[in-house]
């Protein structure tokens, strides 16, 4: 709801693709850092400070809502999504290997991811009633009370690894990680698919209330349609253990079929178009939980929270880049045709994933 309440404040397309790109820049600038620093010290620690920050920043745009305290209030959303990236996933994937179960990190990651959008879809479908109880000032307050429960959740989390000896500071960590990338190029063309297959269906997410609202339909029903795009969402997070066998030709028609129905859902603008950009959105989150198990299976466990971070680096830079276009697309073309022009990227990395499996069978 947040991208309705920029607008209803004032906002332009382009102030918003701003806030969106400052937020995704600030994670840039701290991402590498914070994963070398979740080596290095507590990774439980930082997974439930990054939620108190979001909720800071979500207190200021319901009390001065403005483009000063949104552009603020991105920084520190910012600042806690980079806290947990990296950390979270490397804190799963260690105690999962305590527990002999590292192969089942993708089952697990889907099915986690899954549980999120469920939360996001309850959500989702009471920040309509909310909504028309409160206006913007009700789903603000759920939203800080929301992040404060997240931290005290990520707080009771399990931990049980030790920082290894030697590597005291986040420097020394992140330069163990990075020659690990540089000596290994299986490891290199894994991170390279994290944000190939993540970024731009993340940075369109942000986007999707407008392609909703584009289709005529009231406010009060926005978050109901926004349930079923996520409703694709959570089942494809749930399949993605389905998916762990699936080589780079399986990747490739799983990212084709998505980039498809994405391109003829959003350019349809009705509201057929839009289950079609759930089940879009489906394929999108379980080949995003397929490309980083297959990240994390090749990682050592010293730096996988480092690595994991370079890879959503990677994810921020060219989700930046998303919202840059899209500010031009959207304000020249409309949002229907700039979803329609951001599935192409998709279609290529499916043509890069189909050479590289006809490469390996030769």
């Amino acid at each position: 709801m947040y991208a309705l309440l920029f607008r209803d404040t004032g906002l332009s397309v382009w102030q918003i693709s701003s806030l969106f790109a400052l937020w995704s820049v600030t994670g840039v600038l701290l991402e590498v850092p914070s994963g070398a620093w979740a080596d290095s010290v507590s990774r439980r620690r930082l997974l439930w400070i990054g939620p108190l920050l979001t909720a800071v920043g979500f207190a200021l745009w319901t009390l001065l809502p403005s483009y000063g305290a949104f552009a603020l209030g991105f920084v520190l959303w910012g600042a806690g999504g980079a806290l947990a990236s990296g950390a979270c996933e490397a804190l799963a994937y260690d105690e999962l290997e305590r527990l002999g179960a590292a192969d089942r990190y993708a089952r697990v990651m889907g099915r986690a991811r899954a549980a999120g959008l469920v939360a996001v879809m309850a959500a989702t479908g009471l920040a309509g009633p909310v909504f028309a109880w409160g206006g913007h000032t009700a789903v603000g307050a759920a939203s800080v009370l929301v992040c404060l429960l997240a931290a005290a959740t990520a707080a009771r989390l399990p931990e049980h690894r030790t920082p290894v000896a030697g590597q005291d500071s986040w420097t020394a960590t992140l330069k163990a990680g990075l020659a690990e990338a540089r000596a290994d190029r299986s490891v290199r063309g894994a991170l390279l698919l994290v944000p190939a297959v993540t970024a731009v269906w993340g940075a369109l997410d942000e986007y999707t209330p407008l392609l909703v609202r584009d289709t005529g339909v009231s406010d009060a029903l926005v978050p109901y349609l926004l349930l079923l795009i996520w409703a694709g969402a959570t089942a494809g997070g749930l399949l993605a253990g389905a998916g762990e066998r699936l080589g780079p030709k399986g990747l490739a028609a799983l990212l084709a079929g998505a980039a498809l129905a994405l391109a003829v859902g959003a350019g349809a603008g009705t509201l057929a178009g839009i289950a079609l950009v759930a089940l879009a959105f489906g394929g999108f989150q379980a080949a995003s939980v397929l490309a980083d198990a297959r990240l994390q299976q090749r990682i050592d466990d010293s730096g996988r929270a480092t690595l994991t971070s370079v890879a959503g680096l990677g994810t921020d830079l060219a989700t930046v880049a998303v919202y840059v276009g899209y500010g031009a697309l959207g304000t020249a073309t409309g949002h229907g045709t700039a979803f329609v022009w951001f599935a192409v990227p998709y279609l290529v990395t499916a043509l890069l994933l189909a050479a590289r499996g006809r490469a390996a069978r030769g």
